[in-house]
């Protein structure tokens, strides 16, 4: 038996499943479909920030002479691991040509934009009463090299530039506000626009507001393929049934390219593999999240645990543990905050992150097929986009103009 419905969302992350909640509350009849639970991807495990001071993206002038370096390390904070791919070998092609200042600087602005509206749209969910440990508290950058706080306040000027806050932080200063970080720092930066939040209890806690709401929340269906009837998608084809929708989304994070390839798209996501530990909080340890600047790791308060994520891996969809990188973050959680991570270990967790060549999510319909909405590639940022990807979704599927540009964003922008 197939189903019909009005809107039928792939992929139960963070995207999906707020897409679902909004349409679910326009009255449209919705169907999520996730090939595993909801928030078991990316969107469990990550740092949980909502970051509008995150400035430079990945490709950007003097990137690519960093990456290559660190391609000699399997401990290196962007990795690549060697292999012929010809969709990688293309990825990173189109990473090279938007690594220019004028395309690095088109990105931030369009990007920022993004994670400012959905950091108002986190504090509205707040406001009606969603419990997912949203803490406006800003962000503490920690440098352990003269040459990582130059960049650090060189990014803290782009974001100045770019209407938004900051102050540097002098060693003493750095300390004041994280007592625990090592006496070698040579300072950081603040972020006072920042904040944080608990992923998983995130997209749980909107999955069942959804449900709630009206939508069905179809967990265990794995999306086989699809049938076309011209220009339409006209059937999705599940493990446990058939679907028929009006509008089709596609929001499945790092599986996203295969499923395009079955509707004769390209949809240039690399996996990003990402990794994070969960260990017990220290009562000393302030609510506020850090980033070990140069090891790129960040450190997040989650009630009574800390979370230590980073690490940026090119595996291709891969989610073996790499114990090598693991044991990266925590020497360099050992490295600027010493004892930090000498309480009880909770968790160890991997995610495969969807990341475009020119780290801007992908977002809009494209010219090949009529009814279908592609919102994915959102890299490291999915949390931080969130909310208003999900509004703009909702938006194209209600017929209406979307509240922001989506040019910056479109899908048919790498053919």
């Amino acid at each position: 038996m197939t189903e019909s419905f009005d809107v039928a969302i792939v992929g139960g992350g963070v995207i999906g499943v707020a897409t679902a909640d909004l349409l679910a509350a326009r009255g449209a009849r919705v169907v999520l479909l996730e090939r595993g639970e909801v928030a078991s991807g990316a969107s469990y495990g990550n740092a949980g920030w909502i970051s509008p001071s995150h400035g430079t993206p990945l490709p950007a002038p003097g990137v690519i002479g960093q990456a290559l370096r660190w391609l000699l390390d399997p401990e290196s904070p962007f990795y690549v691991k060697p292999r012929l791919d010809l969709a990688l070998a293309r990825w990173l092609l189109g990473f090279l040509r938007a690594s220019t200042a004028a395309r690095a600087r088109a990105t931030l602005r369009a990007n920022r934009e993004l994670i400012l509206a959905s950091l108002e749209r986190y504090a509205k969910l707040a406001g009606e009463g969603l419990e997912f440990g949203f803490a406006p508290h800003g962000l503490v950058v920690a440098c352990e090299s003269d040459d990582g706080l130059a960049k650090a306040r060189h990014e803290l000027e782009l974001i100045r530039a770019n209407g938004g806050e900051g102050a540097p932080l002098s060693a003493d200063e750095l300390r004041a506000r994280v007592p625990r970080v090592a006496a070698s720092l040579r300072g950081g930066v603040w972020f006072p626009q920042d904040a944080h939040l608990d992923p998983a209890r995130l997209v749980r806690g909107l999955a069942a507001r959804a449900a709630a709401r009206g939508a069905s929340i179809a967990t265990g269906q794995e999306v086989l393929g699809f049938e076309l009837d011209g220009r339409r998608i006209a059937r999705i084809v599940a493990t446990r049934g058939d679907f028929r929708a009006d509008q089709v989304v596609l929001a499945a994070g790092a599986w996203s390219p295969a499923l395009a390839a079955q509707l004769g798209l390209r949809v240039p996501v690399q996996a990003a593999k990402g990794y994070s530990v969960l260990v017990r909080r220290p009562a000393d340890f302030a609510d506020v999240p850090v980033l070990l600047s140069e090891a790129k790791v960040a450190v997040t308060p989650l009630g009574d645990a800390l979370r230590f994520a980073g690490t940026l891996e090119l595996a291709g969809v891969d989610l073996s543990v790499n114990a090598r990188r693991v044991g990266a973050i925590l020497r360099a959680v050992d490295r600027f905050i010493p004892g930090l991570r000498a309480g009880e270990r909770l968790e160890t967790w991997r995610g495969l992150r969807p990341l475009t060549p020119d780290d801007r999510p992908i977002l809009g319909r494209p010219r090949a097929l009529a009814n279908l909405i592609v919102a994915t590639g959102h890299g490291m940022s999915g949390i931080s986009m969130g909310p208003i990807s999900a509004q703009l979704v909702a938006e194209l599927c209600a017929g209406e103009p979307p509240s922001l540009p989506l040019d910056p964003f479109a899908p048919d922008r790498f053919a």
